[in-house]
């Protein structure tokens, strides 16, 4: 019985680890949200038909340095696709201070 009260305890304080996690992304460095942009480049708006699209991008860095979005908020399908496919799984040179830290990035992308 006191094995599974245990078990019990470790899996509420983790379950609240995790909750707290998500609940307060960080804001990204400038040196990481100038990767980004340079990931996303500047002809994104070239095939689209509006000239200004505005998402928030939810994501983390994992262990091999790589962006890993967990969603893309934004009115236009589009701008969600595009941002996901642009950046999941790219490179960065950013290390986490910590494993599993969430960001939030807001992109707003105009056509010049």
């Amino acid at each position: 019985m006191k094995s599974f009260k245990f078990i019990l305890l470790v899996s509420a304080v983790f379950l609240l680890n995790v909750v707290t996690t998500f609940a307060n992304p960080i804001k990204p460095t400038d040196q990481l949200r100038g990767e980004i942009v340079d990931i996303i480049g500047f002809s994104f708006l070239d095939d689209y038909e509006e000239n200004e699209y505005s998402a928030e991008v939810l994501f983390t860095v994992n262990s091999e340095q790589e962006l890993i979005v967990l969603s893309v908020n934004s009115e236009s399908d589009e701008a969600e696709d595009y941002l996901r496919d642009k950046l999941n799984y790219k490179k960065v040179d950013h290390l986490p201070s910590k494993y599993g830290e969430i960001y939030l990035l807001p992109v707003k992308m105009v056509k010049e």
